[in-house]
């Protein structure tokens, strides 16, 4: 696997990772308040949408200027 393929994968995991994160402070905020989670919450979201936006940027601009 190539580097820029590990790229694409990687960044796929963490928006994954990332989201599940916010959907857990979501639909339970009881549990994520108790852990001290749930002052995360917008920051997850935050980064989800950054994460989002950078994927569809690589995809997009990046990958076309790199060499095979």
């Amino acid at each position: 696997m190539s580097l820029k393929h590990f790229h694409i994968v990687f960044l796929g995991f963490a928006i994954l990772c990332d989201a599940g994160f916010w959907l857990w402070m979501h639909f339970l905020p009881e549990d994520a308040a108790r852990s001290g989670a749930l002052v995360l919450k917008p920051y997850a979201g935050l980064l989800c949408l950054v994460l989002l936006g950078y994927g569809v940027w690589y995809l997009v601009k990046k990958m076309r200027t790199i060499i095979v």
